[in-house]
């Protein structure tokens, strides 16, 4: 197998090579260049080979990894996105898959670990670390037989792709909080999840959040 060709786009030069030169250790991965913004990347993109998948942090100056990962996937829909987080924050890790992006890593993650994620993308087209099983990988890379769901349900996993707290999704269905909690129990029950962000990329990936 050819190895997969990366870019990694950080602000924090330390940090961006260090990734690169351990990741170069692998014989799966080839380095195609670095950038420290969305804007560098752009004029990066004309003068080297485009990279398979982008290594992308989320908060940097002048374009961050929102408004990179967009113009990606308009210009260079082809090219894969797995976004580089300093913390599990679930809300930039939603607002990054919404963008266009397959995943994402802990930028505490260990070396191999991020070679994991590179591998899972490259081969089935998402990665969510521990968030989301295998089952709900093969599910959406194979089509599986969608598991069945009430009306409220759906309505409930749609307005999960929104920026509505629980609260106000109980508020906007007209339920309790407590009736939230069971729609949300039920769904991670049945897609075997254990986070809104699992929620909202099944979402995604179903087209679901196109008719939010």
């Amino acid at each position: 197998m050819n190895p997969i060709q990366i870019a990694i786009v950080d602000d924090h030069t330390l940090f961006r090579n260090g990734l690169a030169k351990l990741l170069e250790e692998f014989k799966e991965i080839k380095i195609n260049f670095e950038a420290s913004n969305g804007q560098e990347l752009m004029l990066l993109m004309e003068k080297h080979p485009f990279p398979e998948m982008i290594l992308m942090d989320i908060k940097m100056p002048r374009m961050d990894g929102y408004a990179t990962t967009t113009w990606l996937k308009k210009t260079y829909p082809q090219i894969r996105i797995l976004a580089l987080t300093m913390h599990d924050d679930e809300a930039s890790v939603i607002k990054m898959i919404q963008c266009g992006a397959s995943g994402y890593v802990l930028k505490e993650s260990k070396p191999m670990e991020v070679l994991e994620a590179i591998l899972t993308i490259k081969q089935k087209g998402v990665y969510i670390n521990e968030l989301i099983t295998g089952k709900l990988i093969r599910t959406m890379a194979l089509e599986e037989a969608k598991p069945k769901f009430t009306k409220k349900e759906i309505e409930f996993l749609k307005l999960c792709c929104s920026e509505l707290t629980y609260k106000q999704i109980a508020e906007k269905m007209f339920c309790s909080p407590r009736t939230i909690d069971n729609y949300r129990e039920s769904l991670f029950q049945k897609l075997n999840l254990k986070s809104r962000t699992g929620l909202v990329l099944y979402a995604i990936q179903q087209g679901l959040m196109e008719n939010n």
